[in-house]
C-alpha cells in the first residue's frame, strides 16, 4: 500500500468515478484504475463497489478512508515543513524594531539566528514605532515589533507580546515622593523624547489625550529625539523624563535616577505587525519566533520591577 494509491483512492471518493478522479489528477484512467486494483490486492478485499453511475465504498473502504486521509495529510504537511526549511537557505529576514532593542535582546537574537541559519541574511532596522509601521505598510520591510496601537489599516497585528509600565523618572528625590497624576505632569519640568514624531509616538499621543481629557496641556521644557539623551539630561538635573523601569535599568541609569508610577497606570504594549495582503517569508517568520522567546525571557526578568 503506497501513498500514491491512497491519494488516488481519496480522489476517487471525492469525484465519484475513476474517469473524473483521473482527470483531476491529470493522469489516464487506466493508470488510476490499476493503482486502485493494486491497493485492493494488497488489502485482500474490495474498497469500491463499481456501478454504472457512481462508485460506492464497501465497508472496508469506509474504514480505510479516515486513515488514508490522515496519512495523505501528514505526508503533505511533512513536505511543506521540509520546503519551508529549504526556502530559508539564501533568503532574507527583513524586520523593524524599536531603536533601543539592542539594549535588550538584539545582539543575542541575531547571533542565535545566524548560528541556526548560517546561509540566511538578516536586515533589522531600528526606528520609532510609527516609522516602523509606515515601512511595513509600504512594503519596505516585511514585519516589525511596534508599540500598540497603530493607525495603519492595512496591517495585521499580533496579540501583545511584551508590556512594561510607564513612570516618571527624576534625579530629584523630592519629585518622587508619590505617583504622578496627569495634572502633576502638566506642571512638571518634562523632558520628552521622540521629538520628530511628537504625538505620532503612541505614548506621547496617549499622554496628550489624557491631558486634554483632564483639561491640561503637557508643555515640555526640553524635547529630544532619543531616550538616552533624555536620561543623560535628567541625570544632570535638567528635567525629568517619562519612561519604563526596564529601559531605566538597561541604559544603566537606575543608580542615578528614581522612578514612580503614573496614575492612572500607563503601559507600553508591543506586538508584531505585517501587511494583511502579504504572507510572511519563512526567514522572517523564524526570526519572529526567536524574538518571541527573547521577549518572554525579558518579560520574566523584569516582572519583579513592576511589583516594587
Amino acid at each position: 500500500m503506497t501513498l500514491q494509491q491512497l491519494h488516488y483512492f481519496l480522489a476517487a471518493i471525492e469525484h465519484g468515478t475513476f474517469s473524473k478522479a483521473a482527470e483531476s489528477l491529470h493522469i489516464s484512467q487506466p493508470s488510476l484504475s490499476e493503482q486502485i486494483l493494486r491497493l485492493e490486492e494488497h488489502l485482500g478485499t474490495h474498497v469500491f463497489i463499481r456501478t454504472n453511475r457512481r462508485l460506492m465504498l464497501t465497508e472496508a473502504g469506509r474504514r480505510l478512508q479516515p486513515f488514508a486521509q490522515g496519512m495523505v495529510t501528514s505526508a503533505r504537511q511533512g513536505y511543506e515543513a521540509v520546503q519551508a526549511v529549504r526556502e530559508l537557505s539564501g533568503g532574507v529576514a527583513s524586520f523593524g524594531t524599536f531603536g533601543t532593542a539592542h539594549h535588550y535582546f538584539l545582539t543575542d537574537l541575531i547571533e542565535q539566528f545566524r548560528t541556526q541559519h548560517p546561509d540566511m541574511r538578516i536586515k533589522i532596522v531600528g526606528y520609532n514605532s510609527s516609522e516602523i509601521a509606515e515601512l511595513v505598510s509600504q512594503g519596505e520591510i516585511e514585519a516589525g515589533l511596534v508599540m500598540l496601537p497603530i493607525k495603519q489599516q492595512n496591517l495585521a497585528v499580533s496579540e501583545p507580546v511584551w508590556s512594561a509600565q510607564v513612570g516618571y523618572i527624576s534625579a530629584n528625590p523630592e519629585h518622587l515622593k508619590e505617583p504622578k497624576t496627569i495634572r502633576d505632569l502638566a506642571v512638571a519640568p518634562l523632558i520628552l523624547t521622540e521629538a520628530r514624531w511628537s504625538t505620532g509616538d503612541p505614548i506621547r499621543r496617549l499622554l496628550a489625550q489624557l491631558a486634554a481629557k483632564g483639561g491640561e496641556v503637557l508643555d515640555p521644557i526640553i524635547e529630544v529625539e532619543h531616550q538616552i539623551t533624555g536620561f543623560e539630561l535628567a541625570a544632570r538635573g535638567l528635567g525629568d523624563v517619562i519612561a519604563t523601569r526596564p529601559i531605566l535599568h538597561q541604559l544603566g541609569f537606575n543608580d542615578r535616577l528614581g522612578w514612580v508610577p503614573i496614575h492612572p497606570p500607563i503601559f507600553e504594549v508591543f506586538g508584531f505587525i505585517h501587511r494583511h495582503d502579504t504572507p510572511i517569508s519563512p526567514p522572517t517568520r523564524v526570526l519572529i519566533n526567536l524574538m518571541r522567546s527573547h521577549l518572554s525571557r525579558i518579560q520574566s526578568l523584569y516582572a519583579h520591577l513592576e511589583s516594587i
